[in-house]
């Protein structure tokens, strides 16, 4: 028996000691799975820079392939997320043949609602008539790729906000956009979710439309059970308490998702547990809470876990198995946890 197995061993037999079901962490274990950002292996940089990495990914074919890379060094992500227009192909069934081939599927589908110049003044809520039309239609038709690609979730994020004060009515800004997510919603096949993503502030400065889990809340409950609240992790203020948002969200049923990465200041993408490991174990902590009470478990188990980084200084394909890896393992240390002698304390 070499060091490892001897060590091995003895954690095994500590953790029975300390009441923990090795059978059960094992097969929580084998049900991890995460999702990979088409995105995260291409070039990216900051406002001030974009930094070019030789051999980076080019298009969605090589980001795909990036992807199957990572699972089959992994084993834990068989399915990437894509990013409309930069993902928009001629041929989706030669996409999803690719992929296949390559060891994933195609996941959730994320509209582009930021980048193009009629969006200045924001998507769905814009008061422009004509723009909020040019936005509603983009997202039908990424709900059309996903039928296409046999994905089952759209992941929408917005940009939408104002700058200054007095520059739209912020009222009629929310009524506006959910008369917009209502339309989005009723075109979706009623086997697919519609995952509401919010972020406290940036680009817009003064006001963001959906600022924070509260005003995702409202709005996906509005729509119906199909519609769910995506938490990424750098969209909070600081020192925001995100794991009792979890749970309180977990208890709601309405948590579909997250977007995983790390943060120091704001909305930074480094990569998951680089500079606050113990913020995420306690998330995964309240995950696995929830994962073993009878009356959550069936809807704790279906939550997304899918990452949104940008890795710019760091070697996208090693970033990402790193990543993995490291959610792996925070995830693990949760799951022998004794919950009943916790409750206890």
């Amino acid at each position: 028996m070499n060091r490892m197995e001897e060590r091995y061993d003895i954690l095994v037999e500590e953790l029975k000691e300390d009441g923990i079901d090795l059978d059960l962490v094992f097969e929580e274990m084998k049900k991890l799975r995460f999702e990979l950002p088409s995105w995260g292996f291409s070039d990216a940089g900051t406002r001030f820079a974009v930094f070019h990495e030789e051999g980076s990914a080019q298009n969605v074919f090589q980001r795909v392939e990036d992807a199957g890379y990572v699972n089959k060094v992994t084993g834990l992500c068989p399915t990437v997320a894509l990013h409309i227009p930069w993902d928009k192909v001629d041929d989706w069934k030669e996409l999803v043949e690719f992929a296949e081939e390559k060891g994933v599927k195609i996941g959730a589908i994320n509209p582009n609602l930021f980048q193009d110049p009629d969006y200045k003044y924001g998507s769905l809520a814009h008061p422009n008539p004509s723009v909020r039309r040019k936005a509603i239609s983009h997202v039908l038709e990424c709900v059309d790729i996903a039928k296409e690609v046999g994905s089952d979730a759209i992941s929408l994020w917005l940009a939408d906000g104002t700058d200054y004060p007095g520059q739209d009515d912020l009222r009629l800004r929310k009524e506006r956009l959910e008369e917009s997510l209502k339309e989005i919603y009723d075109h979706m096949r009623d086997d697919m979710y519609l995952l509401i993503e919010y972020k406290y502030f940036e680009p817009a400065f003064y006001h963001t439309d959906i600022h924070d889990w509260g005003m995702a809340y409202l709005l996906s409950s509005k729509l119906g059970e199909r519609a769910l609240v995506l938490v990424d992790l750098g969209h909070h203020p600081q020192s925001a308490n995100i794991e009792q948002i979890i749970a309180i969200l977990l208890s709601e049923r309405k948590l579909g998702g997250f977007h995983f990465n790390n943060r120091k200041y704001a909305d930074d993408d480094l990569t998951i547990g680089s500079i606050n490991p113990y913020e995420v174990f306690l998330i995964f902590k309240e995950l696995v809470s929830a994962m073993r009470d009878e009356k959550l478990r069936d809807f704790a188990m279906k939550v997304r876990y899918m990452f949104d980084q940008a890795h710019i200084t760091k070697p996208k394909i090693e970033a990402m198995i790193q990543s993995v890896e490291t959610a792996f393992e925070l995830f693990v240390k949760a799951m022998i946890v004794n919950y009943d002698k916790l409750r206890e304390h």
